[in-house]
Order: structure tokens, then sequence, then C-alpha cells
């Protein structure tokens, strides 16, 4: 992408607006994902599965900001209930029915979900788990899977970033840091465990079976190469917290959009707490946290001995709440399997795509998301998810092909859809993969 127009030697106006943003933000922006070289383009508007920028140019969105929009940009449903709530406010210190009426909804999704709390992002909600987790068993260590995702939280970013020079041996995966100066007291109380091997993650929680709070799992983990959890796996860590008296929390701020209930409905095991975010906020800032009515009760502000304070300024705005119950309404039974066989029909579309290219690639994936790998094989685990500085290059030549044809991807080339889409995006997508592949060949 250029900077200059080649005809004037001008910038265009996103260089121009990037120049601006480096003066007053560390790296020009407050999201690192929206990142691009030379430079970000910024938004003028989303319709649908498309979004235009600001040099016109119009895109299918298969990043749904970061999978976050389930219905893509600016349902008409939403538009409309958001514009009536914003002529009466926009946020009280009162309670509103907004929240009533969207907790009633979502609890009603999932025979799990006792009771719910909402709070303003899936980072807050998965940080609340922990410290509910922590207030319930009065411990203070918690385990999680090495590579997975869950957020800014010094506790739940440990090991996120891992790298063969630091994650140590695999049979007792390192507790790695992501930001320079992460306490070492934060590391000594998160224990990681491999992905997917019951077997050995069994054997590392048994070496501290008096001292684990709770089980962080993400069902669909994206870093560790979203590939399903294995149900043997997802049963052992259940089985394990109800014999040492810790808990199961998932991390279903992406996957429950999966189905109905979310993705623990592949799964034949009740989580404890299950923390929310991204889609159910229809497009606005949320999280949300469930679980059972026992362990919800330490959030309690009416009992004797409050044990976890939780509060917060924007938690359950009425424009989140609103936007939100309108969303997951739309996002019916029937919605989800239509979306989900879509999903199917895009993963077997760029299986496809790479069969004829003949290529050494592969795409994984579960409900409405999926993400291609430069491996013959699916990736187990986070060190299989792994990608080295030639699997790097080539996905960088593919997602620029994709950009440059007209689609936009996480950085990963992961996609999530939406309920906009339909199978004429999904060829398009497949057609441009091909390309993509092609041009990745050239480079083996």
């Amino acid at each position: 992408m250029k900077m200059i127009n080649s005809l004037t030697g001008e910038l265009n106006q996103s260089a121009k607006l990037y120049q601006r943003g480096c003066q007053f933000m560390p790296g020009g922006v407050s999201r690192n994902t929206v990142l691009r070289s030379p430079h970000p383009l910024y938004a003028e508007r989303g319709e649908g599965c498309y979004v235009t920028d600001i040099e016109g140019v119009k895109r299918i969105d298969f990043a749904n900001n970061m999978a976050s929009l389930i219905h893509g940009h600016a349902h008409p449903q939403v538009v409309a209930a958001v514009t009536e709530q914003l002529q009466k406010g926009t946020a009280f210190t009162l309670a509103t029915e907004a929240e009533v009426l969207y907790a009633e909804h979502l609890c009603s999704r999932n025979p799990g979900f006792d009771k719910i709390r909402f709070v303003n992002s899936g980072t807050e909600a998965v940080m609340s788990c922990i410290k509910a987790a922590r207030a319930y068993t009065g411990r203070s260590k918690i385990a999680k899977v090495e590579g997975a995702y869950h957020g800014l939280y010094d506790y739940a970013e440990v090991s996120q970033t891992a790298t063969p020079s630091n994650w140590g041996d695999a049979k007792t995966p390192a507790s790695v840091p992501v930001a320079q100066g992460t306490p070492a007291s934060a590391l000594n109380d998160v224990i990681i465990i491999p992905f997917n091997n019951p077997v050995r993650a069994i054997e590392i929680l048994d070496q501290h079976a008096e001292e684990v709070s709770c089980v962080l799992i993400d069902l669909l983990p994206h870093r560790v190469g979203l590939v399903p959890a294995a149900v043997d796996f997802v049963q052992a860590l259940y089985d394990w917290t109800r014999a040492n008296k810790a808990l199961l929390v998932c991390d279903e701020v992406i996957t429950f959009r999966s189905n109905y209930g979310g993705a623990q409905e592949w799964y034949d095991v009740r989580p404890d707490l299950i923390a929310m975010g991204k889609m159910i906020g229809g497009g606005f800032p949320v999280g949300a946290i469930a679980g059972r009515e026992e362990v919800m009760e330490v959030m309690n502000p009416l009992v004797d001995k409050i044990v976890f304070p939780l509060s917060g300024t924007f938690s359950a705005n009425p424009i989140t709440m609103i936007a939100g119950r309108i969303t997951m309404e739309l996002f019916d039974q029937v919605a989800v399997e239509r979306l989900n066989r879509l999903a199917e029909h895009a993963r077997k579309q760029i299986t496809a795509a790479i069969d004829i290219a003949d290529v050494p690639a592969c795409v994984t994936g579960g409900g409405s998301i999926f993400r291609v790998h430069m491996k013959s094989q699916a990736p187990n685990n986070y060190r299989e998810a792994f990608m080295d500085e030639k699997e790097n290059q080539q996905l960088k030549v593919m997602l620029d092909h994709l950009f440059a044809n007209g689609l936009m991807m996480i950085n990963t080339c992961s996609g999530v859809l939406s309920t906009a889409m339909e199978e004429r995006e999904i060829d398009m997508l497949a057609e441009a993969m091909l390309g993509g592949f092609r041009k990745v060949k050239e480079l083996l």
C-alpha cells in the first residue's frame, strides 16, 4: 500500500492521519491490531459485511472487529434501538431495566448460567472470574494452557507469547511474562499446562493440588492454533477440579458465538464460571461473568461479609445492554446453525484451494471461525502452532494478497463470519485464497 500518490506526490488521507496520530499516541494508535505497513487505514463506514475506508476502498470484513460483530456493521435494528436510547441518556448512577432484560436473555441461553454480572471488556470478565475463583476457594494460584490468550491481566496473559528460547521443557512448560516488569510473584502463581494432553496436564496439576483456585481454559484457543479442545482433555480438567475443590473457568469471550449457549455445548461438562465479551455487546464494549449461583454469590454485596467487591462506572450501561440484547435475540438457534454451516463451507473451500495450489498449508477452526496455517498438518498445541520466520513470511504474502484483493482478515490469517455474509462472500474468499496460495508456492 502506497503512502504517496504516484500522480501528485502527496500523502493519502490515511498516511496524513497516521502522522498526526504518531504525535500524540505511542505507535500512533491505541490498538496494535490496526497497525499495517506503512500505516494503518482509517474506516469511513461499515454496512453489513463490508467496510469502506477513507480512501473509498470497499472490502469484505472477515475480521469483524476481532470477532465482536456477529451481524456485521450497522445492523438496522441495533442502530434503531441504540438511537432511541441515546435520546434518553447513555449512563446513569441508577440501575436500568435494560440490564435486567439482558440478564434474563443471556441466562435463558444456557442452563449453567444461574446468575450473571456485566463488566466492560473480555479482559475484565476473565480478570473477574479469576478473582471470584480466588475469593470462593481461598487459594491464589491458577492454571492455564500454554499460549492461550485471555486478555491483559498479569496472571491471565502469562505464557501467551512464549518462544522456543524461553518456553522450557514440554513436560514442564515455563511461566513466561509478556510485559517487561511483570512481578515474579504473578509468574509463580500461574501454572502452565500443555493443550490437549490430559495425562501430562493432570500430572502438573497434581503437583499443586491444594494451591490452585481454578483452571482457565479457552475451548477453541486462537493463539494455540484454533483447534477445538479434545473431549478427553476437557473432561480430565473438569474431573480434576471436582476432585480437588478447584473451579473450572471457561473463557468464551470469542467462542460463545459457536453455539446458542456457547462452545461449552460441545462438551458434557458444566463450568463453574464463564467469561464472555465481544459479540454480546452488539458492537459496544462489554464483558460478562456467568456461572453457578453458589460461586457467583462471592460478588453479592448484600451478604454479611463481602469477599469480592465488583463494580464499574460503565458496567451494564443501557447502550450496551440494549445493543447486546437485540443482537443476541437476532442470533437465535436458526442463525447460529446457518452461520456454522457457512463457516464449514468456507473451511472446505479453503482446503480445496490448498489442494489445487499444492502447498503445505491447512485450515483449522470450529463454529463460525477459521484459521489458515502455513503447515501441512494441523497443530495440536501451541508449540506446534508456533510459526518460524519462513512461515511468517508466507503468511505476510497471503495477508497482503487478500487485503489487496478486497478482504480484511485477522493478522494470523484467521477469519470470523457474520450473519450478513452469504455464499458469494465465501466464494470470493476461496478464489482470493487460491491466488494467495499460488504466490506462497513461489516462495517454496
